[in-house]
């Protein structure tokens, strides 16, 4: 995972506003890549990364290696079945592709209940162009997953965008990353 987020880790640690936070949590982070590199990138932040208890400590080995033990910190447990946890910031990326859609819009629903008010989310995942004409590679990677998963598929950014609405969030923005990756932001 590392090695298809550490693009758009660095983009995002980039280009968005994080002076406007404190906290951000990497939901299903795996090793740690992307809270890493926006740690690195922003000092005044802490948070750390939400992911199944097996990967506590690969988390904590690499955050440790980053120098960043004193601001990121694993958060164990199953996005189904535990609660997020709270932080001004959650990023789901390259996860919601995994699911079908109705597990999407539960895990959106969580991640609306965890953050505060003006909390953000963001997704960022290889979108589907809304026309569905220009990124071959998202059309590609949602063939994969239906091959790969039970029932999930990548999509639109009008697609999620709906989604956020529906759970509950105000604001929604597209802003492309890196490659084929694109970040949604929805802010409660």
């Amino acid at each position: 995972m590392t090695g298809i987020s550490a693009g758009a880790a660095h983009a995002l640690a980039a280009s968005f506003p994080w002076e406007r936070y404190t906290s951000v949590i990497d939901v299903g982070c795996s090793e740690g890549c992307v809270s890493v590199q926006v740690a690195r990138s922003h000092e005044h932040l802490s948070g750390g990364g939400f992911d199944l208890p097996v990967v506590g400590p690969i988390f904590d080995d690499y955050v440790a290696a980053a120098g960043l033990s004193d601001r990121l910190r694993f958060h164990p447990g199953d996005f189904f079945s535990d609660p997020l946890p709270s932080a001004d910031v959650l990023i789901m990326g390259h996860i919601l592709h995994d699911w079908d859609l109705d597990e999407k819009r539960t895990l959106l629903a969580k991640a609306y209940a965890a953050l505060p008010d003006g909390g953000a989310l963001i997704v960022y995942e290889a979108m589907i162009d809304d026309d569905r004409r220009e990124n071959a590679f998202g059309l590609l990677m949602s063939l994969n997953m239906l091959i790969e998963t039970p029932g999930g598929f990548d999509y639109t950014a009008q697609d999620c965008q709906q989604w956020m609405r529906e759970a509950g969030f105000s604001d929604t923005r597209v802003q492309h990353l890196v490659g084929p990756d694109s970040m949604i932001v929805a802010t409660k």
